[in-house]
């Protein structure tokens, strides 16, 4: 076993400890071979191979942490919105948000144009758009915004019209086209309404294009020390999961991959598609881990399923509702778990949680757990019915979490679920009290990937913005430093099936590790935010360097 290279610092987090600690790292092909004192290092290389003169990359007083990994992203759209071929704000209001999609315009000056991260409920005034004013601006040239919490559309005529969508449309089960009092569309839809519509308007796309945009995410990943992240599917319709493997798999070949990529299309009846790409991508960098389902929408708009009805009610019996019937849903994880595959499934509400649970409960008494290294994820959790905490780690099921979405609406829990709901929610510290898992991410491009806005909002329940609130949003539950780095480290990689393979330092693991300029574990709240990442290294390869 020839020893590559040595990478050594004074302050190594491996994840085994909670400390960091002068160590090297030795790596050989793409795994780490040893971590110890350096002169054992050298002197493993000199026993492999007697003339070996390994590389020493001698990193001072840096800090080395196992790479990152985002438990949640969706590849294909993060590329899109972060890429010359979209535009990417919240905006202050409808009217700022079109002055902006005419300036994007100037340089788009055919086609589509598309824009992602509007919430209505942080504008002054906090009033849902609608297309008039984009067709004041727009009247010939279609255009789609897309929500922050990607699950709502905002049209204008000309769009509307380019998807066949008119007055008498009918949506699909789980979505919606608004109206006004008229009976006239608005240019919102929602819901599985909007995510049938995202596939027809991402064709004006080339490959090439979409390629492009591909390796631009990639590096924004590497720049901010993430070696590894599960691509979700957006959606739970057949064939709109967006889960491109074709893209990933033609960077691949070009040794263009810089990034692990694992793989979750959507639970369907016919597993073809997802067994194919099992059997067709099993190496270390790009494979097809388990499958994505849907349980509900989101807590803002009300489409999150929840057990008692919205504090501020709607309408009556307000509570949401799933996007899947309860009985197909277990089925189709039935039908998985019949084979030993795992599933992971968007639950936001409590009531979503509570029927997934159980889903996942019966699935275990009559098939046995999983085989060793797979796992089911419930991803999001936002709030908990009493109980359900515990049950998490009962059943072996992993919490796929995004810190930076606690304070993504500042009153928006209260408002919407109420002080006592409020208690349940995001509750970090319980749950690992409880033995359970977490796994860290961003849901990107909901939330723009942002490795140490990870991190600060897990330590401090903070904005990473705002830095708000001061002391942080239920403080109660707040974690530590180094239980939220191995939540995005090791907990991400069993979320991803890994089985272990990476997520700490350690002989035998794949080297993947995060160079970064401060000490994570030992540094100011605010001086997490003000950390950078100085190189990244996958696979005993070095991806970035600043």
């Amino acid at each position: 076993m020839r020893i590559d290279r040595i990478l050594c610092s004074k302050r190594v987090f491996t994840g085994l400890t909670d400390s960091a600690e002068e160590l090297a790292i030795a790596v050989s092909g793409n795994k780490i071979a040893f971590v110890g004192p350096k002169e054992d290092a050298l002197a493993l290389a000199r026993e492999a191979d007697g003339n070996a003169e390994p590389e020493v990359v001698d990193y001072g007083d840096a800090f080395i942490a196992p790479g990152f990994h985002d438990s949640h992203v969706h590849f294909f759209h993060s590329a899109v919105y972060s890429s010359p071929l979209a535009t990417n704000f919240l905006g202050d209001n409808e009217a700022d948000c079109v002055e902006r999609m005419k300036r994007f315009a100037q340089g788009r000056p055919e086609g589509w144009l598309l824009a992602q991260g509007w919430r209505e409920y942080r504008w002054d005034p906090p009033v849902l758009p609608s297309k008039h004013s984009l067709d004041e601006a727009f009247p010939n040239r279609p255009v789609a915004l897309y929500s922050g919490d990607a699950h709502t559309l905002w049209l204008n005529s000309c769009a509307l019209a380019e998807l066949g969508i008119d007055r008498d449309s009918v949506p699909p089960a789980g979505g919606s086209y608004d109206r006004d009092a008229d009976g006239d569309l608005t240019g919102i839809v929602r819901e599985a309404a909007a995510m049938e519509l995202m596939p027809r308007i991402m064709n004006a796309f080339s490959d090439d294009e979409i390629a492009d945009a591909y390796r631009g995410f990639l590096r924004t990943l590497a720049q901010n020390g993430i070696t590894s992240v599960c691509d979700m599917s957006l959606m739970a319709n057949p064939g709109l999961d967006f889960i491109r493997d074709d893209v990933h798999a033609r960077l691949l070949d070009s040794d263009e991959l810089t990034c692990r990529v694992n793989l979750f299309p959507t639970l369907l009846e016919d597993m073809d598609r997802f067994e194919a790409m099992s059997a067709r991508y099993t190496g270390p960098v790009l494979r097809c881990a388990g499958f994505k389902q849907f349980f509900d929408g989101v807590s803002s708009q009300h489409t999150a399923w929840v057990t008692e009805p919205y504090s501020n009610a709607r309408c009556e019996d307000d509570c949401g509702r799933p996007t899947i019937e309860p009985d197909k849903m277990r089925a189709l994880v039935m039908q998985a778990a019949e084979k030993g595959y795992p599933v992971r499934i968007h639950t936001i509400g409590d009531a979503a949680i509570h029927e997934a649970l159980n889903i996942f409960e019966d699935a275990r008494a009559q098939f046995g757990p999983l085989p060793e290294g797979r796992h089911n994820c419930l991803e999001h959790l936002e709030n908990f019915l009493p109980g359900d905490v515990e049950r998490l780690a009962e059943l072996d099921v992993i919490a796929a979490v995004q810190p930076p979405h606690m304070t993504l609406d500042p009153g928006g829990p209260e408002r919407d679920l109420g002080d006592e709901r409020v208690k349940l929610m995001w509750p970090f510290r319980t749950m690992l009290d409880e033995g359970e898992t977490l796994a860290f991410g961003t849901d990107s491009p909901v939330v723009d990937v942002n490795s140490m806005g990870v991190l600060y909002s897990a330590a401090t329940r903070r904005d990473p913005q705002t830095r708000a609130p001061e002391g942080g949003w239920r403080p109660e539950q707040l974690i530590s430093r180094a239980e939220a780095i191995r939540a995005y480290t090791a907990g991400s990689d069993a979320a991803a099936q890994r089985n272990g393979e990476a997520g700490v330092l350690a002989a035998g693991k794949l080297a993947d590790m995060a160079v970064l300029d401060t000490d994570l574990l030992t540094c100011s709240d605010d001086e997490i935010l003000d950390a950078h990442v100085t190189a990244t290294w996958m696979g005993g390869r070095c991806v970035f360097e600043a």
